[in-house]
């Protein structure tokens, strides 16, 4: 008489063991893999960097990978803001260390390098560091999502910000390479959209050292706003070297297109008091940001998280919840897909979507730095000038050139 009850369980147990089987074996290799790569000791390692991977792992622990039976492995790699050891490292990634997803990617020319490869391979490209907004127009991918922000936001905050406040004529000083080339895209369309004038354009190597001569052209230009198309390093740079010509005081104004609050740090507030820049994230926002940010201060000899490295973590966290509701990762195409049906709720980006063009949708900001006199510790740095809704902010679907929006 047990014989039936003792088989029945038996057979209860291999049906459960096969099920969760087959659920594991969805995930290739019984590991969802990502990895971290972007510059880990540069000029922008500050944004970047350490910092970048601490919160992809970060997102694993709160999304609460273990509990909920997903194997998650976090690597990562410096690729030293170079196209072609990126490539080399992300190849190997995929091909060799099963890398499903490879996530930041600053330096735009690397990420439009890292954006085909990932298509090529069909795994995920969650991209938070770089700017270009290429990557969700004309080089647009079905398996790349653009996080955090990108030029044509930028353009639309402290670009057009400058412009309201008088500043109709421009010189650019722009980074060479695709970031830089883009941002001075961006905002001179918004320059000249708005009937200004931009009356010169220079372009310095990336990354760059010495500024003096560049700054003497803009200058020279007599233009009201010099217009700083870069990032990092090259930015704090810049903005140090224009005031030791008094370029300031001489009644030119500087417009960084790119700051970080990391920049802003570097700088000081004495120098940096006044400045405009467009953010997608600030640490002291609300209650959510401030509590990461704790976190991610004790973690990172007390530095603040910047937008890139919060972007790091909103995007994995939409990323594994749309593998665990798939219970797949092994096609970058459809986890992408699954990304895009979702909406995204996190606790640093809020409520969001991520349209047709891999591009996410949330709101951005324009800050002002605060003089010394307002800041009441530190970190303590902006002060919020305007937010901006998604809809301003990012292109919009109707001019893009993506493959992937039907017109």
């Amino acid at each position: 008489m047990k014989t039936r009850p003792l088989f029945a369980k038996a057979a209860l147990a291999a049906a459960i063991a096969l099920s969760a089987a087959t659920a594991s074996a969805q995930y290739s290799d019984g590991v969802i893999k990502l990895g971290v790569i972007n510059d880990m000791s540069g000029l922008y390692a500050d944004i970047t960097g350490a910092g970048s991977l601490w919160a992809a792992r970060k997102a694993v622990e709160d999304f609460g990978a273990k509990a909920k039976g997903l194997n998650v492995e976090v690597i990562g790699a410096d690729h030293q803001n170079k196209p072609d050891i990126a490539s080399n490292i992300v190849r190997q990634w995929i091909d060799v260390d099963k890398v499903d997803a490879v996530v930041d990617v600053p330096t735009s020319s690397v990420a439009l390098a890292v954006n085909q490869i990932v298509r090529d391979k069909n795994k995920v490209h969650l991209n938070s560091g770089a700017a270009s907004s290429d990557l969700t127009n004309k080089a647009c991918s079905p398996n790349t999502v653009h996080w955090t922000y990108d030029t044509v936001a930028l353009a639309n905050g402290t670009g057009k910000a400058a412009v309201r406040g008088g500043g109709d004529t421009w010189f650019f000083l722009t980074a060479d390479y695709a970031f830089g080339h883009a941002l001075e895209r961006d905002v001179e369309a918004i320059v000249t959209g708005a009937g200004g004038k931009v009356l010169g354009k220079v372009r310095h190597p990336f990354p760059g050292q010495d500024f003096s001569s560049f700054l003497l052209q803009a200058q020279a230009s007599k233009a009201k706003v010099i217009g700083l198309a870069n990032a990092g390093g090259d930015t704090i740079n810049s903005i140090k070297q224009a005031a030791e010509f008094g370029i300031n005081k001489g009644g030119q104004s500087l417009a960084g297109l790119l700051v970080f609050v990391t920049d802003v740090h570097s700088l000081g507030l004495p120098t940096a008091q006044g400045l405009l820049l467009t953010s997608s994230f600030y640490w002291d926002k609300d209650d959510n940001t401030r509590a990461f940010s704790k976190d991610f201060a004790a973690a990172n000899k007390g530095r603040m998280p910047s937008m890139v490295q919060a972007g790091v973590y909103g995007a994995v966290m939409h990323y594994l919840k749309a593998v665990h509701d798939m219970k797949s990762d092994a096609d970058g195409v459809k986890v992408v897909e699954k990304m895009k049906s979702m909406p995204t709720d996190d606790r640093l980006f809020g409520k969001g979507t991520i349209r047709v063009d891999g591009r996410k949708m949330h709101d951005v900001y324009l800050y002002e730095v605060k003089k010394p006199s307002e800041s009441k510790g530190p970190w303590d740095y902006y002060k919020l000038r305007a937010t901006i809704p998604a809809a301003e902010a990012f292109r919009p679907l109707s001019q893009s050139d993506c493959p992937l929006v039907k017109k």
